[in-house]
């Protein structure tokens, strides 16, 4: 797996929070709070996709019941 890098800026006063938290993997807590966002966005962007896909399909006319049946009677 290759890795970037991504810079980002920061209050001066958020870094100096930051730098008092000692106990904290900024690095890692960082990459797991975009990641996890990066998942968020693209699930509801799939999901809006498969909606609109969804709204263009024609209707179905019958139920699941008489489609089962008209495939069972058809064999």
């Amino acid at each position: 797996m290759s890795t970037s890098v991504y810079s980002i800026r920061l209050d001066d006063h958020v870094r100096r929070m930051m730098d008092e938290i000692r106990d904290v993997n900024w690095q890692a807590e960082i990459r797991e709070a975009v990641e996890k966002m990066v998942r968020e966005k693209k699930k509801h962007h799939f999901l809006a996709e498969a909606r609109q896909f969804r709204m263009k399909m024609l209707p179905i006319e019958s139920s699941a019941a008489e489609m089962i049946r008209e495939d069972r009677d058809a064999r």
